[in-house]
């Protein structure tokens, strides 16, 4: 069988798609996309990539667009994964939230939360701030993902035991119960704090009634190009509380002449 090879019309076909409607921008990545797609695509019997994208496009179920996302950009995440927003996180924004917030309604939001690992973090977290003083607090935080792949997997809460091991031995003991000798899953009270939606991120207006006192955007906006990601930020300005915080990779970066909201420390930003 003679190798699929994508012409210059296809390739932009999907890179338009996937730019013009969820954000990410592969114009530079062509051998990425020949190369996670050109043998999926013969396996199963597709004469071209014309014929792939036209299934992609035409399929009602959505299935399909998941699919390619999920094909082309890369989900990798662990536990405690950048230390020093944790750190800041109990040491300012827990206390800032505690002590502004009189209806004990605390609202954080994981954009992009891929399968969970993050979201989980900030609620055990949150679960060891509080403490026995949780009474009346509405703790939920909010995790957002394009995959519903992912979503379906942070759901679960089921992850490799060895995947804990950044973990403080008494948060794996107290937040997560031995399936077998090679998983676990989080407890049952700690997976009902995340509230887990799929949601697109290039969505102009986001659908949220109240506004967030803590943003969590990691790694996600390696994606996007420059004007795109400066939208993004804008968009998260508009829905974050004043005096709230928005969190961003260390990888990234956000223009300080671009953006409303003041730089704090690397990767940290506030809503003054």
């Amino acid at each position: 069988m003679d190798t699929l090879q994508i012409t210059d019309k296809e390739f932009w076909q999907i890179v338009n798609l996937l730019k013009g409607s969820y954000g990410i921008n592969l114009s530079q990545k062509k051998n990425l996309i020949v190369g996670r797609l050109q043998n999926y695509l013969q396996r199963s019997q597709y004469d071209s990539f014309s014929e792939f994208y036209e299934h992609v496009v035409n399929d009602k179920t959505g299935e399909a667009i998941t699919f390619l996302i999920n094909k082309l950009t890369t989900n990798y995440t662990y536990f405690l994964r950048e230390t020093e927003h944790y750190d800041f996180f109990t040491s300012t924004v827990l206390p800032y939230i505690t002590s502004t917030d009189k209806n004990k309604d605390m609202r954080i939001w994981s954009a992009g939360c891929s399968s969970g690992e993050e979201a989980y973090t900030i609620a055990m977290y949150v679960d060891d701030y509080f403490g026995q003083n949780k009474r009346g607090w509405d703790t939920k935080i909010l995790a957002t993902d394009i995959s519903e792949r992912v979503l379906s997997l942070a759901a679960s809460g089921v992850y490799m035991t060895e995947s804990l091991e950044p973990l403080k031995t008494a948060w794996r003991a107290s937040y997560f119960n031995t399936i077998n000798n090679e998983s676990s899953q989080v407890v049952e009270r700690l997976r009902r704090e995340i509230i887990f939606r799929r949601f697109n991120l290039m969505e102009r207006n986001l659908p949220f009634k109240k506004k967030f006192h803590n943003i969590w955007c990691r790694n996600v906006m390696i994606y996007f190009d420059i004007k795109t990601k400066n939208e993004l930020v804008e968009r998260f300005y508009d829905a974050t509380e004043p005096g709230g915080y928005l969190f961003v990779g260390h990888s990234e970066s956000i223009s300080r002449t671009e953006t409303r909201y003041k730089y704090v420390k690397p990767a940290i930003y506030r809503k003054e």
